[in-house]
């Protein structure tokens, strides 16, 4: 109650922008305000079990089930939630997202997963940022869903240019035997959940899921933030 009468009286002095669209928010409104939380594009992916995200793996790699908790348009004011939680250091709205993301999924064939794996970054380049945002998703997520959050299983062992100029060859290039998995034993039987932020066309998760399924009696499956369909 104390907390709550401190943040009610701090937001007088220093009040709280919705992170879409900038306007302020109110006492029960936290990331988000009512109007931009009710109009996320969401997809709806995760009723679907044949869908656009999970067809880019069709023929490529065995991904059971594949969902996005929203779409990426360029001209969405969503787009830029993805920008503060990868580049302005706002790695709240990754946690908050991701809670978002395993409240909407519960209840789906998503159940069946049982462990939660985020596309790991470099060293280097998580040293650079501060962290990594597809971990921070996986923490609400974990949070949301009481599953199991493991960030020591897959690693990235090859520093990788950014993906977004390059084209669908020049993506899976760059991102070929970029991740190793270096605890293998603790992987077998398990029903892994892949998170990361963004998904064009597929191909970090594509290098992920390859590696991962190396371990026998291991199913993958995808969820990301954002689908940019093509």
């Amino acid at each position: 109650m104390a907390f709550d009468l401190l943040t009610q009286f701090s937001r007088l002095f220093f009040p709280k922008n919705c992170e879409a669209c900038g306007k302020n928010l109110l006492k029960k409104e936290t990331m988000l305000c009512t109007d931009c939380l009710y109009h996320i594009p969401k997809t709806k992916y995760h009723e679907l079990k044949d869908n656009p995200l999970n067809r880019l793996f069709y023929g490529i790699t065995n991904i059971t089930y594949a969902t996005a908790f929203f779409y990426f348009h360029k001209a969405s004011k969503y787009r830029i939630l993805i920008h503060k939680l990868k580049y302005n250091g706002q790695k709240e709205i990754g946690i908050e997202l991701g809670r978002m993301a395993g409240t909407e999924i519960a209840g789906s064939f998503f159940d069946e997963t049982n462990l939660i794996i985020p596309v790991p970054l470099h060293p280097a380049k998580k040293r650079l940022r501060g962290y990594n945002q597809s971990e921070m998703i996986a923490l609400g997520l974990s949070e949301t869903s009481g599953k199991e959050l493991r960030t020591d299983i897959l690693i990235r062992q090859k520093y990788t240019e950014t993906q977004t100029k390059k084209n669908l060859e020049e993506r899976r290039k760059n991102v070929s035997s970029a991740f190793k998995v270096i605890k293998p034993e603790i992987l077998s039987g398990k029903h892994i959940l892949l998170i990361d932020d963004v998904a064009t066309t597929g191909s970090t998760l594509i290098a992920c899921a390859e590696e991962l399924l190396k371990t026998e009696n291991v199913k993958v499956s995808v969820l990301v933030l954002a689908y940019a369909e093509q």
